[in-house]
């Protein structure tokens, strides 16, 4: 039954999962040079899909691509998570937010270091980042950072020997974007529409550090996600200036409500995302102590409950499986842009999604929760390269798909394969990086189908060939080892010898470029 129902729908699905299957691929083109003259960035507008050949490789990466990733983050028992101190004030209606950082980075690598990295993603939209003050914990002014691209490199005073902390204080302002939604152009989860705020990635951070290598950055490609995120603690106020009282704030973690200030605490976090509308209606329900929020547009009741639904399911199952969720609660925010997209302690799903449920299991709006929820172990809790080895989040999220659909309900579990793997009839290179030019009209396609989908396909294979028991106990364990580390392929398939002896050669000639062993 639910293999007819969708046969009749599959076009229609088709045309809104060209943009939006692979969950959380949101990317932009590779940002411009700023003069180190201009505090007013520039940014680069998000550009015509159509009128995109190929993905831009940016200039910024190594000769090998691959040399980053391959090196594996030293954890010492003495690691201090750097600290993020925010006051930020939202003007909703007027889509202006003023924000106060402070950054406490302290040195964990074992190798002095001569400058100060910073990512700032809102400089990729034209006229966003005011840059008004930027200076050392002890007052004198930065003078001499320099702008490369989207990221800001800031020369220390003296180097910063292993061990010592740094502090930094920055103020700025963002006058956010109102990216178009459009077909022909990549969707974007920063800025605004007419029913919500997105504050996504919209602060300066600190990327991670890679002892000889430098630090762990790149520049936006085309589609797919290229940041990488150390873990770290945040401290955030947010106060909302306008005079309403229809105003609701979804965020990562839970609000203490302070007079005008909502303010949050999210430790060993990866990121501190928020979103703010006056359409959401909220439910909740609990997965033992976790709290599960979902926050949906008021025409969509019935599928903000499936997705509540799904993502109690999800983290109950996959608690069981990769080991417990970390947090005291989950938000869940309906999107107004195509693409799901995770963060810490939060994800959003698209509309598109929602306007699709049919009230069935075997829906989009249902895999793709699943989906996401997952990236709270791969991604969130399990960190990785994201712009070089994006399947080691994206390919084991895609099949944990599958493994919701096997225990939670195992009829549309051949609706999945069948829906959301077999029909693209992927190929491709799971080992893919987001900057690779596959083609011209079907880049983003190709990417998705070889990362996403064969990704999923290895793991299928790889299940099939060691064993349930060695497979799951390997998930397990590599979850456990490996949480608030960034993972390589070498140190996925390095951990996965201790669970099996089989000759895994013919399965990672088959799916990967290069051989991970």
């Amino acid at each position: 039954m639910l293999h007819s129902v969708h046969t009749n729908r599959s076009f229609y699905l088709v045309f809104i999962l060209t943009l939006a299957l692979s969950a959380c691929a949101g990317g932009s083109p590779t940002g411009v040079v700023i003069s180190p003259e201009s505090n007013k960035n520039p940014g680069t507008p998000y550009e015509d899909a159509s009128m995109q050949e190929q993905p831009p490789t940016p200039s910024t990466l190594p000769d090998d691509p691959t040399t980053l990733s391959r090196i594996s983050t030293p954890q010492t028992t003495d690691n201090k998570n750097t600290q993020y101190i925010l006051s930020a004030e939202l003007n909703y209606d007027n889509h202006h937010l003023a924000v106060d950082e402070q950054i406490i980075y302290h040195n964990n690598a074992p190798e002095p270091l001569s400058d100060l990295l910073l990512m700032v993603e809102p400089v990729y939209y034209s006229e966003v980042f005011t840059l008004s003050e930027l200076k050392w914990e002890n007052g004198d002014i930065v003078g001499d950072y320099k702008w490369e691209g989207s990221q800001l490199r800031l020369p220390l005073p003296e180097p910063l020997e292993p061990g010592e902390t740094i502090s930094l204080n920055l103020s700025y302002e963002l006058d956010l974007p109102s990216p178009d939604r459009s077909a022909n152009k990549r969707p974007v989860p920063f800025g605004y529409t007419e029913r919500q705020t997105n504050l996504v990635d919209w602060y300066p951070f600190v990327p991670p550090y890679i002892p000889g290598a430098g630090w762990l950055s790149h520049e936006a490609g085309f589609y797919g996600e290229h940041l990488a995120y150390e873990n770290s603690d945040f401290k955030v106020a947010i106060k909302l200036l306008d005079e309403r009282e229809d105003l609701t704030i979804a965020a990562s973690a839970p609000a203490e409500i302070d007079d005008e200030w909502h303010r949050f605490q999210f430790k060993d976090a990866r990121n501190f995302v928020w979103s703010v509308s006056h359409n959401y209606q909220m439910m909740t329900d609990k997965v033992d102590s976790v709290t599960v929020l979902s926050y949906s547009f008021p025409i969509h009741t019935n599928a903000g409950e499936a997705v509540l639904q799904t993502t109690v399911e999800s983290l109950a199952l996959y608690s069981e499986i990769f080991g417990p969720y970390p947090r005291e609660m989950l938000s869940v925010v309906e999107a107004d842009f195509m693409d799901g997209m995770e963060y810490d302690g939060l994800y959003f799903l698209s509309n598109g999604f929602y306007n699709l449920y049919t009230n069935t299991p075997g829906e989009y709006l249902i895999a793709i929760a699943a989906h996401e929820t997952a990236h709270q172990w791969w991604y969130a809790m399990v960190g990785n390269d994201q712009a070089l080895e994006p399947w080691l989040d994206e390919a084991l999220c895609t099949y944990s798909e599958r493994l919701f659909y096997e225990n939670e309900y195992p009829e549309a579990l051949e609706w999945w394969w069948n829906y959301r793997i077999f029909y693209y009839q992927p190929q491709g290179w799971v080992d893919d990086s987001i900057y690779n030019p596959h083609g011209v009209a079907n880049a983003y396609r190709s990417y998705r189908d070889a990362v996403y989908l064969n990704g999923a396909l290895f793991l299928e294979d790889l299940r099939l060939l060691i064993g349930d028991e060695a497979f799951f106990d390997f998930l397990r364990d590599y979850a456990q080892s490996f949480t608030h580390k960034i993972a390589t392929t070498s140190d996925f398939f390095n951990h996965l010898q201790k669970y099996t002896t089989e000759d895994i050669t013919p399965i990672t000639d088959k799916y990967f470029s290069e051989s991970p062993e």
